[in-house]
């Protein structure tokens, strides 16, 4: 399999296991239609802070729970004022260069960059998706090749679905320089192709009006359709006679009609065929409107009548917020088609390139629509999170516009939260100030890859044990103020029986011999917590 090879690859392969874990502080809740200074249990998330960390803190909550990822990244058009770009020269990547790439990074294309920039996230993403989770990205001609590269190499190319064409433009550019774009592209990945089960897209009343016929029987509108089919068969070739002129017609040389003759005659006696206008014509099968799917298989060219075009997701936004407040927002309507595709009621969603908070809206939308309960996750970096991308999100969930032409409501509720302190301060040295809670979810994640839930588990009950999974208990003995010994005295209070049993605390005095009989593995804290 070709692989792509650029400055710096090689210091961010395994980056994003170096990323540090920080925790999530909620600053507000959303609910009611109010803002409210305690979360809420709505399972929506707006998190402000950079996406690379925002994705690690996710982990022990979401990894392979993710059903659908949207992402819209920078294009790397050279112009743009996005922080990865060299001719910007934001202080925060030139620090993670540094820091990641080291001596490397002074050699740094913009591509390159780009790609250092992608790589980790990527990864994490992959790690976040659900075994039948598939990600759609949004691209164009700058990036694309290196993007369906790297994404061969992190998803598998065997899991590569399609390269969507997006009609993104309605109307030519005479300002443009070479060619005027009217695309973008949305490449689809799955996570296990083998797992993954594509939507039919929903039936539109431009397809639909091709039913136009109705016999009156009780079967509905019908259009007419072919007879043949491509594979050959014998029993295909036979001859149909028209009742009305009683002409009788062979399927052309080469081809066969789509049933056996013994079928035809049912089919006949049935009024199952169409003659044309004056009944003198060649048969053609009646398709039913009834019989056709609930939708129909998506193709991979998506017209700007179908899930509309960047003007009108500029529009929809400063309908929402005046002052056009962001640069080529997406319309809605290209990601509810997505989710259409991809989700089912009660999926959960990730956007890590939030922007204005349009995967939200679309998210609202379809639950208003067919009573779904889909979850969001958005992350965004740049300021404007609390301002622009959840203001917009409030603003859908309450209805927004003037009283003759305003847009009703969607409800719903979500909770904003800024990315907080990091689990190891330097040196390694656990960082208290993220409470205990917060140290417990990593531990028990580190440990089973579940998430950790504070109902379920209980430090206080039990001498110090978190909870159990797969007939293995597992024991946090920690305290703020003192230094936690596990000697004989503390293992006589476990009274919870257990296959196995692994114990953080400080320190050990058990001997060997007791430890391998009673199946128990020490683990001291921090230096045997593991790192993901």
């Amino acid at each position: 399999m070709p692989t792509l090879n650029w400055i710096g690859k090689e210091k961010v392969i395994n980056h994003h296991q170096d990323v540090p874990y920080k925790i999530l502080e909620p600053q507000y809740g959303f609910a009611d239609g109010v803002q409210q200074p305690e979360p809420n249990d709505s399972g929506n998330k707006i998190i402000h802070g950079d996406n690379l960390e925002a994705l690690k803190s996710l982990l022990p909550e979401y990894e392979g729970k993710v059903k659908c990822i949207y992402i819209d990244p920078p294009y790397n058009t050279g112009n743009e004022s996005w922080v990865y770009n060299d001719n910007v020269n934001h202080p925060k990547i030139k620090k993670w260069l540094g820091e990641v790439v080291g001596k490397d990074g002074e050699d740094l294309t913009r591509h390159d960059k780009w790609l250092c920039m992608m790589y980790p996230r990527l990864k994490l993403l992959h790690k976040l998706l659900a075994k039948d989770g598939a990600i759609f990205i949004s691209i164009d001609d700058n990036e694309q090749a290196h993007l369906k590269l790297i994404c061969d190499e992190i998803f598998g190319n065997g899991n590569f679905i399609t390269n969507v064409i997006w009609e993104k433009n309605y109307s030519p550019r005479n300002d443009a320089k070479y060619f005027s774009a009217s695309h973008d592209f949305v490449i689809v990945y799955s996570k296990s192709k083998n797992d993954w089960k594509l939507n039919l897209a929903p039936r539109t009343e431009k397809q639909n009006k091709y039913y136009k016929y109705d016999d009156n029987d009780g079967r509905g509108l019908w259009r007419p359709d072919n007879v043949l089919v491509k594979s050959f068969s014998e029993t295909g070739v036979f001859g149909i006679k028209n009742p009305n002129n009683g002409k009788i017609h062979f399927p052309p040389q080469g081809n066969c009609y789509r049933f056996n003759e013994e079928k035809s005659k049912t089919m006949l006696s049935d009024n199952k065929f169409y003659f044309g206008k004056d009944g003198n014509g060649k048969p053609q099968l009646k398709r039913y409107l009834s019989e056709v799917n609930d939708g129909v298989v998506p193709q991979t060219i998506w017209k700007y009548d179908d899930v509309s075009h960047n003007q009108e997701g500029k529009n929809q936004l400063n309908k929402i917020i005046e002052g056009n407040v962001f640069d080529s927002p997406k319309p809605h309507q290209l990601i509810n088609r997505i989710l259409e595709l991809s989700t089912d009621k009660n999926s959960v969603i990730l956007d890590s390139f939030a922007g204005s908070g349009t995967t939200a809206h679309a998210v609202l939308n379809l639950n208003k629509q067919d009573g779904g309960n889909r979850k969001f996750i958005l992350t965004e970096m740049e300021d404007y999170a609390n301002t622009i991308t959840a203001e917009r999100v409030k603003r859908v969930i309450n209805g927004y516009g003037e009283d003759s032409k305003k847009t009703e409501g969607t409800g719903g509720s979500f909770n904003y939260y800024q990315l907080g302190e990091p689990l190891f301060l330097e040196e390694d040295v656990l960082n208290e100030a993220v409470g205990l809670e917060n140290i417990l979810k990593y531990i028990w994640y580190s440990e089973t890859r579940t998430a950790y839930n504070p109902k379920a588990h209980s430090l206080v009950e039990e001498n110090y044990r978190i909870g159990s999974k797969d007939q293995t208990d597992y024991y946090f003995y920690y305290t703020v103020d003192a230094v936690t010994t596990v000697d004989y005295d503390f293992m006589a209070k476990i009274k919870h029986k257990a296959s196995q049993y692994i114990i953080y605390a400080d320190n050990c005095l058990l001997d060997a011999a007791f430890m391998l009989k009673h199946h128990i593995i020490f683990k001291k804290i921090p230096r045997d917590i593991t790192r993901f």
